[in-house]
């Protein structure tokens, strides 16, 4: 059999539907993101038979989807479990009580924003990053009497950075791998966005913070939640060796998931010699968390979390998401949706930029995972550049400027649903405070309108002889 491609017509009318029934079902129904992302399968399923498919490619095209991004989750079930041990060996506790002691108030979103890029820059996770110093921060924000949701797009903005620009990131590594672009090439022409997107996000939570906080800040909860941690936990400086290990090891790109499974392994040696906690207690907190049931309601709401159970929900999602992609990919859907801005772009650079930014956000939008947004960024618009001669590093910076700095904003995301259960902040409330992201939008469109720095392809190749030349003679 021969199947069909999907008219326009079908590709909206299945689009519309499964956007209705996730917003439907969440906002109305209070259901869990994963009953009408499951459901949405047998939506695609059903067209995918009218357009001539058996159920046997269908079921195949959903086992490549989700094969495409299983590396995904199985760092999910490491971070699960180093968020547990981590807290339960006084690592985060410590992380949380010298942020209470070091930061003042006034510039603690700015630093907090770059803690997090630090972090994610030299772990390439954004997960990760945020399932430790993140949960570290919102901890010391919320202290200092600072709204939470604002603290969350500090956190998640500066974890963004790194997950966009690190060597190490999946992302990065994937989106150049997709676009045939060497990683440090890659890296290096996303730098004129990333970089003035970084400055103007820090001028921006260096203002609020000084506007927000002022010149006399009530540190009395501050206090407060320093001395419920140091009642609690045995704090020293040694507490923090488990995570300069981490990003040690990951920042000589050690492969991810086997050195976070170390890192909470460490974690459990660390709440059995430091904490005088039993060790099959220890080793159960990588799986059901940390527990604490002390007379202070801050410890208590901040450090009752962690675990490979905790994950369980997103890891779901991911999965599901990620068959819904293979489904998208082999139906034609989101190749449907790109074949109309093939005549549209024409010679425009702002039309081309805006092709790949958009496709990437709908592969987020109705993929529900970075990989898919990644994917059909790249995939769906890579002639388009070919047929102008433009470099694919242009290609692959808008790539990643629709892709993966968008995936937070979405609620029913593998990040948005993350982000929401770590940080304890719903996507709706942190999301307009998530600047870096969204500014790194606005630059990657306006550089594509204003045509800056989008290379020739032929120009480079020129040079490049040309300088090999001047070598030779």
């Amino acid at each position: 059999m021969n199947p069909k491609a999907p008219k326009l017509y079908e590709v909206f009318i299945v689009l519309a539907i499964f956007l209705t029934m996730m917003s439907v079902s969440v906002a109305i129904f209070d259901i869990p993101f994963q009953i009408p992302l499951f459901a949405s399968w047998f939506i695609m399923i059903g067209l995918g038979l009218k357009l001539g498919h058996t159920y046997l490619n269908l079921q195949q095209s959903i086992i490549t989807g989700i094969s495409k991004g299983l590396e995904a989750t199985l760092i999910l079930f490491t971070v699960g479990a180093l968020i547990g041990t981590w807290i339960a060996g006084g690592i985060v506790p410590s992380l949380i009580y010298y942020g209470l002691e070091i930061i003042h108030p006034s510039i603690f979103l700015v630093v907090a924003m770059i803690l997090l890029s630090i972090t994610s820059l030299t772990t390439g996770t954004s997960f990760g990053a945020v399932g430790t110093s993140g949960i570290a921060m919102m901890a010391v924000g919320a202290s200092f009497g600072i709204p939470l949701p604002l603290v969350a797009g500090a956190v998640i903005s500066g974890a963004y950075v790194g997950d966009k620009l690190s060597p190490l990131s999946d992302t990065t590594v994937m989106t150049a791998s997709l676009t045939k672009v060497p990683v440090m090439e890659h890296v290096k022409g996303m730098l004129p966005v990333s970089v003035p997107a970084y400055i103007i996000t820090a001028v921006l939570f260096t203002v609020v913070g000084f506007l927000y906080v002022g010149g006399n800040p009530d540190l009395s909860q501050a206090e407060a939640a320093a001395s419920d941690l140091i009642n609690t936990f045995n704090i020293q400086w040694y507490m923090l060796i488990p995570l300069g290990i981490v990003i040690i090891l990951l920042a000589m790109d050690k492969p991810s998931i086997p050195v976070i499974a170390f890192g909470a392994l460490l974690g459990i040696i660390w709440a059995a010699a430091f904490q005088g906690m039993d060790l099959v207690a220890a080793i159960t907190t990588s799986y059901s968390g940390f527990e604490i049931s002390s007379e202070s309601q801050f410890l208590n709401d901040l450090l009752n979390t962690g675990g490979i159970e905790s994950m369980l929900g997103v890891i779901a999602l991911i999965l599901l998401a990620l068959g819904l992609g293979g489904l998208l990919d082999e139906l034609g859907i989101l190749r449907a949706i790109a074949d109309l801005f093939t005549g549209w772009v024409k010679d425009s650079t702002g039309k081309l930029t805006f092709s790949t930014v958009i496709t990437a956000f709908f592969g987020n939008l109705f993929g529900s995972a970075a990989y898919v947004g990644v994917i059909t960024g790249s995939k769906t618009t890579e002639q388009l550049y070919e047929d102008r001669n433009v470099d694919r590093r242009v290609l692959s910076r808008n790539s990643e400027g629709g892709g993966t700095v968008t995936v937070p904003m979405i609620p029913w995301t593998d990040a948005g649903v993350f982000m929401a259960t770590t940080l304890g902040i719903s996507t709706v409330s942190y999301l307009p405070f998530l600047w870096y992201n969204f500014i790194v939008v606005i630059i990657t469109l306006l550089y594509g309108y204003m045509g800056w720095f989008f290379w020739d392809k032929d120009k480079d190749a020129k040079k490049e002889a040309a300088a090999t030349k001047e070598e030779i003679e």
